[in-house]
């Protein structure tokens, strides 16, 4: 039997509190959590920006993939969850999807591959709100030669545990007590979307050979008895150990993810994540010779 005393001895220490910093693209308020000062990876993970919660109004003018956005990729996944809203996905590897609140796509570029996004309200939801995270996940060297492959999952296809008191852990990304993610993984990784209703209660036990991180999108939490702020970005040690996720009178929401450690070169260049610098040159050429192909778009 694991006592409250056992379990404050086994909890992880954590090693950084920072907060993001604004990268606005365009109309789209952005802060990005990773890379920053202090980390430039968690596991396979070297890229998380925040798309903060915005309320509109219901005659707002709905923005279009019209090329506008269009930007290349290479040598990494993406992926993009949807917290609110919809986003509406299109590439030049001829795939289209609308993803709607509480889904995810997942989009592999592979040997390269141009993609055109936009995010709005879901029609659907009446919250009018606009809200999401976008990982960039580091391929290994031998996947990064592949052909771009794309797939989007709505709200039902992700895996969910409920939890006795109302709360609820998804599985993004890899897997948890039994649900695994339709999301390929590559290495060892993971994304967990947990809400907490109030004075709920989450024990994480990790495992020794990953990297660990959490964010707080919208709210403060308690995590392994030290209190944070809402939009801070947390690391841990990599020792054995656990994360326990604590709250009082408010609902929580937290963001955990990691994986193992990403072993081979990581240089990364604009929207290009590579294993030298000759790829990354190789990239920028292959893009402006036109090898990653064009949008055909619907509208």
């Amino acid at each position: 039997m694991i006592t409250e005393n056992k379990i404050n001895k086994m909890k992880k220490r954590i090693t950084l509190i920072t907060k993001g910093h604004r990268e606005d693209i365009g109309e789209y308020k952005i802060n990005r959590i990773l890379p920053n000062r202090y980390v430039d990876a968690v596991g396979p993970f070297v890229f998380l920006d925040h798309l903060m919660p915005e309320k509109h109004s219901p005659n707002e003018k709905r923005k279009v993939v019209d090329g506008t956005m269009a930007h290349p990729h290479r040598g990494i996944a993406t992926l993009t969850y949807v917290i609110n809203g919809e986003a509406d996905h299109n590439d030049s590897n001829g795939h289209h999807a609308l993803v709607r609140t509480g889904g995810a796509q997942w989009m592999k570029a592979g040997n390269g591959v141009v993609h055109d996004e936009s995010f709005n309200v879901d029609i659907t939801s009446g919250d009018l709100l606009t809200h999401g995270i976008q990982f960039w996940i580091n391929l290994p060297a031998k996947i990064k030669a592949e052909k771009p492959d794309y797939l989007p999952l709505q709200a039902d296809e992700i895996p969910k545990k409920k939890l006795p008191d109302g709360s609820w852990v998804k599985v993004i990304v890899g897997d948890y007590e039994g649900l695994v993610s339709k999301i390929p993984n590559y290495s060892k990784q993971f994304i967990y979307h947990i809400h907490l209703e109030p004075h709920g209660r989450f024990f994480l036990q990790t495992k020794e050979e990953m990297e660990y991180a959490a964010f707080l999108p919208t709210s403060d939490a308690t995590i392994n008895e030290g209190r944070f702020k809402k939009e801070e970005f947390i690391t841990f040690d990599n020792g054995e150990g656990a994360i326990e996720l604590t709250t009082l009178n408010e609902p929580v929401d937290v963001i955990v993810f990691g994986g193992e450690h990403y072993s081979e070169p990581i240089i990364a260049a604009g929207p290009f994540v590579m294993n030298t610098e000759h790829e990354i040159s190789q990239a920028y050429n292959d893009f402006y010779d036109g090898k990653y192909g064009e949008i055909k778009y619907n509208n």
